[in-house]
């Protein structure tokens, strides 16, 4: 199969949907196409008890409030599957699945981008593959001879097939903390974190991170002095269940060990720690390498762009990855606003070709 569009919108989740929405409303020729055999994106292979930061109303797509979720203030990931296939539906979105793009090619005047189900050709392109696809495990000595089991978040389901069990959980973010909450009732519970933990104050949610991330980006873009963002509030939302946790003091972090051995973990003064599980709760890298063929990528595995477009390559855009290619970007909330900027762009640039 062969197809021309003006936009080719690689990946169906909350990004490539926000990209889609502006797209139509510009009345752009598009197709998102959508690695995922159901609507849902990542939220679709998330642990169990995994809650948004934010109130349904705040962590809303362009166009669309979610609805809230019956009997909970921040709803968990279920309740963003449906609402992400509602929103879908609702906006008519022309997402093709399962379609797999295995790479994004420069073709004269157009960008060749070639999958598992065809080849399309496209004036532009928004990559909006995001993060979980790539999970980052650390390198640590010893990794290779420990005995028992070694899982990333993204095979993290829930604590039922740990009980007492002995687990180290490895990771001083959001991950990390709400996996170790999920974990210290019923689990023989190791928490470590390469830093003391930092939990933001209990009424600090998804939308003041947004607020600072944009407030950041804000000041670094006219030339003042950096406010820190994010970063400068703490690492830790603390949703209910982590709340709960650290309150009944059961979610208390070690720092971080030397090396592993078959039977555990040792830290630098000779302390031991058998393990049954270490879960590493140690974020992710962006899926870029459908776009390797552009020969792109810059310093920490990146591709240097101005707002969403990649600066060497004025045809594509990057949307969804992180606070480099937007403040927020990575979250329901603060995709909406750099998927309009990218999406007007891409506009003006067809025009200016026509």
């Amino acid at each position: 199969m062969s197809a021309a569009v003006d936009v080719v919108v690689i990946g169906g989740g909350q990004s490539g949907l926000a990209a889609g929405y502006h797209l139509r409303r510009l009345g752009l020729d598009f197709v998102v196409l959508d690695a995922q055999p159901t609507p849902g994106g990542a939220w679709r292979h998330a642990w169990d008890s995994l809650h948004l930061f934010s109130p349904a109303a705040y962590s809303s797509l362009p166009g669309r409030l979610m609805p809230p979720q019956p009997g909970r203030t921040y709803p968990d990931a279920g309740h963003v599957v449906g609402y992400l296939d509602d929103y879908e539906k609702r906006y008519e979105l022309p997402v093709e699945r399962p379609v797999a793009v295995r790479s994004v090619r420069r073709d004269g005047p157009v960008l060749r981008v070639e999958s598992d189900s065809g080849v399309w050709h496209a004036r532009t392109v928004i990559s909006a593959t995001g993060t979980w696809w790539r999970p980052f495990l650390p390198a640590v000595t010893g990794a290779d001879r420990f005995a028992g089991r070694r899982l990333h978040t993204v095979a993290y389901r829930g604590p039922a097939e740990f009980t007492g069990r002995r687990v180290i959980v490895v990771g001083g973010g959001n991950s990390g903390a709400q996996i170790a909450a999920d974990l210290a009732y019923d689990t023989d519970l190791t928490w470590v974190t390469r830093r003391e933990p930092r939990f933001l104050a209990d009424d600090i949610d998804g939308r003041a991170l947004f607020d600072a991330a944009t407030a950041r980006r804000r000041a670094l873009d006219t030339g003042s002095a950096d406010t820190g963002g994010v970063a400068s509030l703490g690492d830790i939302v603390a949703v209910p269940p982590v709340r709960e946790a650290r309150d009944a003091g059961v979610l208390k972090a070690a720092p971080m060990f030397a090396r592993l051995t078959p039977a555990g973990v040792v830290w630098a003064d000779g302390t031991t720690a058998e393990a049954d599980a270490i879960i590493w709760c140690t974020g992710f890298r962006p899926a870029l390498s459908h776009l390797a063929p552009l020969g792109l990528r810059g310093p920490r595995g990146h591709i240097p762009t101005t707002g969403t477009r990649a600066t060497a390559e004025p045809r594509l855009h990057l949307l969804g990855y992180g606070d480099w290619t937007g403040p927020a970007s990575a979250t329901l909330i603060g995709v909406g606003r750099p998927a309009r900027d990218a999406a007007r762009e891409i506009a003006a640039l067809l025009k200016g070709r026509s």
